[in-house]
C-alpha cells in the first residue's frame, strides 16, 4: 500500500485524512496549525504530524502527496512534490493559470509520476452510472445540460463562488459531452464583498451544438445540487441532496410533432436501480492509491484538470468583462483569451463624450458626465453622475468613479481604482484665475486597486500606492505607500489595508481573506 501524506487539515482536508487512515495508507499530516495537528494526532496515532512541508518531501516512505490547501498554493506545492519524486493528488483547481497546469503535466510526465486532480463527483457512483447511460446512447442525442450548486455558505474570501463550486460541475459536463466548449460566457453578482462574486452563471457552447450552463451560489436559502441532462429520448436528473435510491431519475419525456407543431409527451420518472451506495471520496482515494501502485492514468488526471482550468479561466475572464463572450476554439496553450463580441459601452443620453476619446467595452457613463478630448477609459468602468474626465486623462480597467468627481489633466488611474463621492483631484499647486498655469501641471498617479474615500483631496504631484486606502475627508499631500491606510488633514498613515479592503492587524495577515504581506521599501507586498 503506497504511503500518503496529506497537506492541509482544514475542513475538507480532514475528510481526506479520515479516508486515507481507513484505507491504511495515512503516513503523515502536514498543517501550519499546531492545535489542529495535536487534535489529529490523538485521533490518528499512527500518522506522523509535521509543520514543515520539507519534512514530507524528504521522507522516503511517502510516495504520494495529497494537497488540500488554498488554491493559490496548489502549483507551488505540487511542483515541489513532483521535483521530489512524489506522486501528486491536488484538490480542485489544478492551479490558477493554464501555464501552471501545463508545467505540472509536463513535469509529471518527465518524472513518470501520477498527477491527479480532486474532481470528486467523477467518482460518485451515481454520476458514473449517468455517464454510462449517456455514452451508451440511452438518453439519445444530448441537447443541453445544466447544473445547480447552491447553498447558504460556506462563504469564502480567498476565491469567488465560481472557483469554489463550479469546477465539479464543469468536470462532469466535459465528461458527459466528451468535448471542450467553443465559447464561454459568465455573469455574476457581488453582494457581500465588492470584489468577490457570490453568485455566478456560466454558459458553455460546444462544437456539437450542445449547450450547458452552471449556476453556483453561496447565498441561497436551501441546498440544491442538481445535474440535469436533456436528451432527445430521455432526460436524467442527478440530485445529490435526496436519499440514495432517488439520486438518479430518468424521465421518458419526448417531444413529438403533430400537425407541424412540437408537443411534449410526458412520462413518469424511473429510478435507476443497482447503483452501489459508496462514499465518493473513499472511491477517489482508492483510485489515487491504485494509480500509484499500478501506474494507471487517473480518470481526472492533469490533462482533465487542465481542461477544467481553461474553462474556469475563460469564465473568470468573461465575468471580469461583464459577461463578454470568450472564444476558446483554436486557442493555443498559454495564449490569452479573446473576447468574441465585446459588449458595447453605455453612455447616458445626458452625458457628453468629446471626439477622440476611447471608451472600453462594458463601461457605463451616467447622467451629466463629460469626457473631454484625448481621454481613454478602460473596460468595465463605472462613471457616476456629474463626473468630468480629461482632457488627456487615462483611466484603467474596472475603475469606479462616484458622483461629482473631476479627474483633471495630469491624473492617471490604474486598473481597479475607486474614487469616492465628491473626492477632489488637483493638478496645479498655486492656481490663479487670471493666469493660465497649465504648463505647471503636476502628474498624479493612483496605482492599481487603490481606494479614495468620499470628500478626500489628493494634492497634485503625488503617487497613491497600490491598494492604498485613503479615508473619507483626508487631504493627501505626499506619496502614499502600497497598501497604506491614511486618514486626516494632512493625511497620515495609521495602518495597512489588505487588497480585499479590510484593515490589516500588526502581523499583516488578513483575518478576512487570509492574505499575508511583508513590508518592503514601497509599502507592503504579498508574501
Amino acid at each position: 500500500m503506497p504511503k500518503i501524506a496529506v497537506i492541509g487539515a482544514g475542513a475538507w482536508g480532514r475528510n481526506l485524512v479520515r479516508n486515507y487512515h481507513q484505507l491504511g495508507a495515512l503516513h503523515m499530516v502536514c498543517d501550519a496549525d499546531e492545535g489542529v495537528l495535536s487534535q489529529l494526532e490523538k485521533q490518528y496515532p499512527l500518522a506522523r504530524p509535521c509543520l514543515a512541508y520539507a519534512d514530507v518531501l524528504s521522507d522516503p516512505a511517502v510516495r504520494g502527496v495529497v494537497i488540500s490547501t488554498p488554491a493559490e498554493t496548489h502549483f507551488r506545492l505540487a511542483r515541489e512534490a513532483l521535483l521530489s519524486g512524489k506522486h501528486i493528488y491536488v484538490e480542485k483547481p489544478l492551479a490558477l493559470s493554464d501555464r501552471e497546469g501545463e508545467e505540472l503535466i509536463a513535469l509529471a510526465g518527465e518524472k513518470g509520476l501520477t498527477l491527479m486532480v480532486g474532481h470528486l463527483l467523477q467518482y460518485h457512483p451515481v454520476f458514473v452510472r449517468l455517464k454510462e447511460l449517456a455514452v451508451s446512447g440511452c438518453l439519445g442525442r444530448i441537447n443541453y445540460i445544466y447544473s445547480h450548486r447552491l447553498n447558504l455558505g460556506k462563504i469564502r474570501r480567498e476565491e469567488n463562488a465560481l472557483w469554489s463550486f463550479a469546477p465539479h460541475d464543469i468536470s462532469m459536463i466535459l465528461a458527459l459531452t466528451g468535448e471542450e466548449p467553443e465559447t464561454v460566457q459568465a455573469t455574476g453578482g457581488n453582494y457581500l464583498h465588492r470584489r468577490i462574486a457570490d453568485v455566478t452563471t456560466t454558459h458553455l457552447a460546444f462544437p456539437s451544438g450542445i449547450r450547458a450552463h452552471v449556476f453556483v451560489s453561496w447565498l441561497h436559502p436551501f441546498k440544491d445540487q442538481k445535474l440535469v441532462v436533456v436528451g432527445d429520448r430521455k432526460m436524467a436528473v442527478f440530485d445529490d441532496t435526496v436519499p440514495w435510491p432517488d439520486k438518479l431519475l430518468l424521465y421518458h419525456h419526448e417531444i413529438v410533432w403533430k400537425n407541424n407543431a412540437p408537443v411534449p409527451a410526458k412520462g413518469e420518472p424511473e429510478r435507476v436501480a443497482g447503483i452501489p451506495e459508496q462514499e465518493p471520496l473513499r472511491l477517489e482515494c482508492e483510485h489515487f492509491l491504485h494509480c500509484i501502485a499500478n501506474g494507471a492514468t487517473p480518470v481526472t488526471d492533469g490533462r482533465e484538470g487542465l481542461r477544467v482550468l481553461r474553462v474556469l479561466n475563460a469564465s473568470q475572464h468573461s465575468l471580469d468583462r461583464n459577461g463578454a463572450q470568450i472564444t476558446l476554439r483554436g486557442r493555443t496553450p498559454g495564449e490569452g483569451f479573446q473576447a468574441a463580441a465585446p459588449a458595447a459601452h453605455f453612455v447616458h443620453e445626458t452625458a457628453v463624450i468629446d471626439e477622440g476619446c476611447e471608451i472600453g467595452a462594458g463601461t457605463k457613463i451616467w447622467h451629466f458626465s463629460h469626457v473631454l478630448k484625448g481621454s481613454r477609459i478602460g473596460e468595465s468602468c463605472n462613471i457616476g453622475q456629474n463626473v468630468v474626465i480629461g482632457p488627456d486623462v487615462t483611466i484603467g480597467r474596472g475603475c469606479k468613479i462616484q458622483n461629482n468627481v473631476s479627474v483633471y489633466k495630469g491624473v492617471t488611474l490604474e486598473d481597479g481604482v475607486f474614487c469616492g463621492p465628491s473626492m477632489v483631484f488637483t493638478n496645479i499647486v498655486n492656481p490663479r484665475a487670471e493666469i493660465s498655469k497649465m504648463d505647471q501641471v503636476r502628474p498624479t498617479l493612483v496605482k492599481k486597486g487603490a481606494t479614495i474615500g468620499a470628500n478626500a483631496t489628493i494634492v497634485c504631484g503625488v503617487t497613491v500606492g497600490a491598494y492604498a486606502f485613503i479615508g473619507a475627508g483626508a487631504v493627501v499631500t505626499k506619496d502614499v505607500p502600497d497598501h497604506a491606510l491614511c486618514v486626516g488633514n494632512p493625511a497620515v498613515q495609521i495602518g495597512w489595508a489588505c487588497a480585499c479592503g479590510e484593515r490589516l492587524p500588526k502581523r499583516t495577515v488578513c483575518k478576512a481573506c487570509g492574505r499575508k504581506y511583508k513590508k518592503g521599501k514601497g509599502g507592503l507586498t504579498e508574501a
